[in-house]
Parts: C-alpha cells; structure tokens; sequence
C-alpha cells in the first residue's frame, strides 16, 4: 500500500523513495492527478502550416487530433466518434477536408463538425431521431498556444497558457524567437525505452553533474568540447515558473563574437541581436551564459548544443524539442523533433540537422548514453530493496538544508540562478509532481 503523505514528503526533503521510478500505484496517480491537470506540449504549428493539414498527438492514453481547419483555425480535438467510440483518424499526419470514422463512416469536417452519417432519415429518422446540426468533435478542455507551441489541458478550468509559463517565457524565447520567423520543427522522431518518464525530464532540467562522466567518450572523440567538468562547473543552473535548465559559460567577446562561437553565422546572429529583449542579450553578452537544456513541467524539454561535425572542427549548434511520453510506470515513448529558425539559411539548416541526428537523434551518441542509465535506474527501482532506499538528491545543500551558495547576484535572467553543481532543478521539478500527486 502506497503511503502516499509519506513519500511526498521524503521527496521535499530531497530523499527520494527509489521505488517512484517504477511502481504502479504511482502512475496511475499520476495519470489521474498530473496529467489530468498540466498543459501538455502536443504539436507546433509549423507542423500544420496549411489548411486541411493535420498530426495525431497523444496525452497518455487520449488520443487528439490537432488540425488547421479551411479557416487557418487550429482546432485540437478528441480523436473519437461520437457514435461508437472508434477512433476517427488512424494515420499520424495528413491533410484532409474531412475525417471519416471506419466503422459506420460518421464523417467530421477537420473543424470537428459532423456533416455525414449513413443512411441518417432511414436508421435515425432524421434530425428527428438524430440531430446532426451542431454536433462536433469533443474539443480539448483547454487549448492555447506560445510561441508556435500548442498546448492541451484536461482541466477545463486550468490556469490561462501565459501565466502557467510564467519567468520560463523568457528562456523558452532564447530557442523560439531567434527572428521574427519563429521556429520550424521537423519530426517527431519517436522510439521507446524501457525507463520510467519522470529519469529523462528530471535530466533535462538541470543534471549538468553527469556529462562530464556520461558523455566523456563525446569529448575524447572530439565530437563535443564543453562537457568536460571544469566547464560544466562555470556553468549557471536557472529555475523559473515551471521551467529550470542548465547553461554553459562562453569565452569572453561581445554578443557577436559569442554566438559566432557556439557556430551562427552572421545574418542569424544579427536577427537575433532584434528579436531578443536587451535582458535576454545581457545574459548571454554581459553574464556570458548560454541556455543548453530544460525541462518544463511536466514533461516537454529544449536542447541547444554545438558540437562538430566534421573532421575541420566545423561547429554548428541545433537545438531538439522533445517530449518525455509515458506509456506505463517503466515505458517511455520519447518524441524528438529538430527545431530550426524559420529563417536561417538553407545550408546552416543542414548542417544543423546533422548536428543534431549526431547527438540527440534515435541512434545519437549523447542519446545513446543516457538511456543506458535511465533503464537501469527503472529495472533496479523495480525490486523490493528499491522501497527501502532512498536516493539523496541534495546536492548544494547542508545537511540543515541551507544552500551551500547563494543565489547568483546580477543574473540577467528572472528567477534564480546558481553557478556550479547542484540539484535545486530537480528539486523544483519534484517539489511540483509532488504538489500534483497531493493534490486530490
């Protein structure tokens, strides 16, 4: 029997019951209590950019259709008719006036509203016995979107998009508003491990502590030149809203000269001197940080590396959107896109995507290394001796609980923000799947 007050509390205190990271009592209330609740990352709109175009997306086991209907609306619905309950729309991504269910062919226009059904005045009598008129697909409870980003909430009455993003807003801008452009997205790749979704989110959002170790052999083979420990401890750890993520610390020069480092040509860099706020510049051209991974809550993250990808050194950063897709309390569907300005040019989108598919695509050598972690945590977390360790997830705290350092003084960005090691990421993202589970 799960003590649920229990262990919430352990993980508050930063011990955490190993047993979370595979136990079934533990999904299920997660599915009943967080995912019924949080804004879910469910598609972007460039990959919808024209009526009729259509994805299939998932919340668990709900599974939506997001669509721009002949209006360039984008309408996100529950992929199941109202008639028998079949699923309406069977291939992952299309373009399409209309939706047609297979089994009795009730058919939905791609604004969800229903315009066809067999044989309707001799088997219903008509709007008698069945009145069509007005009759749709069930929307989303709550739909919005930031920044190209669409959202879903199960919650009809959950907190409005903006004000759930909160201070993370201006980090999410530092990969989505590089021109005036907005991002596109290509993908999702989409694989399945066997480790519980919860390992590789908590990653994301702040675990600057494994790579020099994880991913060394990326640096011994010169693919990567920044995980090395002393440079990851320059690094600044930042948590804001719903969002925490990690940064490295570039080498001196103006704004120019920074994003010329980490590999973005000219015209890029000056798109992205326009769009970003002066605070944004300042935490990369004054404080000398640049936003790597994050994680917001629950399960949507951001990457941005620069890694080589040739044998002349030539580096070249791309930033990866992907989504932490449980499938059950030791079964994750992982979905990757490649995200790319809009505007950059078509070369630095090659070579970009290349960069990417190296590190953090379904074979990449930084993907490769952390799933041989995470699904050995979920297997050892699996046993009885799981429910009686607890995992110390206190780094940068004293045994009183105080912080070993203070927060960075002068840190551009909202929220606070911590240089060197330290688990207060994975802290603030416990701390609210914890306030979800507890919440009835």
């Amino acid at each position: 029997m799960l003590e649920l007050d229990k262990v919430l509390a352990d993980v508050r205190e930063g011990m955490i019951p190993a047993f979370v990271y595979n136990d079934e009592e533990v999904f299920a209330l997660e599915r009943e209590r967080l995912f019924a609740r949080s804004w879910v990352f469910v598609a972007h709109e460039s990959e919808i950019p024209s009526p009729g175009d259509y994805v299939v997306r998932r919340v668990l086991a709900d599974s939506f259709i997001v669509a721009r209907d002949e209006q360039g609306q984008v309408r996100v619905m529950f992929n199941m008719c109202l008639h028998k309950g079949m699923q309406v729309c069977r291939a992952e991504l299309g373009n399409t006036s209309h939706f047609r269910c297979p089994y009795h062919a009730w058919t939905y226009r791609n604004d969800g509203r229903l315009v066809g059904l067999p044989f309707h005045q001799d088997a219903y009598g008509g709007e008698d016995g069945f009145a069509k008129k007005n009759q749709r697909l069930l929307p989303a409870p709550s739909m919005e979107s930031y920044r190209g980003f669409i959202f879903v909430s199960l919650d009809a009455d959950a907190l409005p998009l903006l004000s759930f993003l909160g201070d993370f807003a201006f980090y999410l801008d530092l990969y989505a508003n590089q021109s005036e452009g907005g991002l596109e997205l290509r993908g999702p790749q989409r694989w399945r491990v066997k480790a519980n979704w919860k390992i590789g989110a908590e990653n994301f959002a702040g675990d600057s502590y494994h790579t020099p170790h994880t991913h060394a052999s990326v640096v011994d083979i010169g693919l990567f030149r920044e995980p090395k420990a002393s440079k990851r401890k320059e690094g600044a750890l930042y948590l804001a809203g719903p969002g925490a993520g990690t940064t490295y610390k570039l080498p001196p020069g103006d704004l120019a000269e920074k994003l010329a480092y980490v590999g973005y040509p000219p015209e890029m860099i000056d798109r992205m001197r326009a769009s970003w706020t002066t605070p944004q510049r300042a935490l990369v051209e004054d404080d000398g940080f640049m936003v790597s991974a994050a994680t917001v809550f629950p399960n949507l993250s951001f990457v941005h590396n620069w890694p080589q990808i040739d044998d002349r050194g030539t580096v070249v950063p791309f930033i990866s959107v992907r989504q932490w897709q449980p499938v059950s309390q030791n079964e994750t569907e992982i979905l990757s896109w490649f995200a790319v300005d809009s505007r950059a040019p078509e070369s630095f989108k090659r070579d970009s995507y290349k960069a990417y598919v190296m590190c953090f695509g379904s074979s990449g050598m930084f993907e490769q290394d952390d799933v041989e972690n995470w699904v050995s945590i979920t297997e050892m977390a699996s046993g009885s001796m799981a429910h009686r360790l607890h995992l110390n997830s206190r780094m940068g705290l004293t045994s009183a609980g105080d912080a070993i350092k203070p927060p960075m003084p002068g840190f551009s960005g909202p929220g606070e923000a911590r240089q060197g090691f330290g688990e207060f990421n994975q802290r603030h993202w416990l701390s609210m799947w914890a306030d979800h589970l507890e919440a009835r």
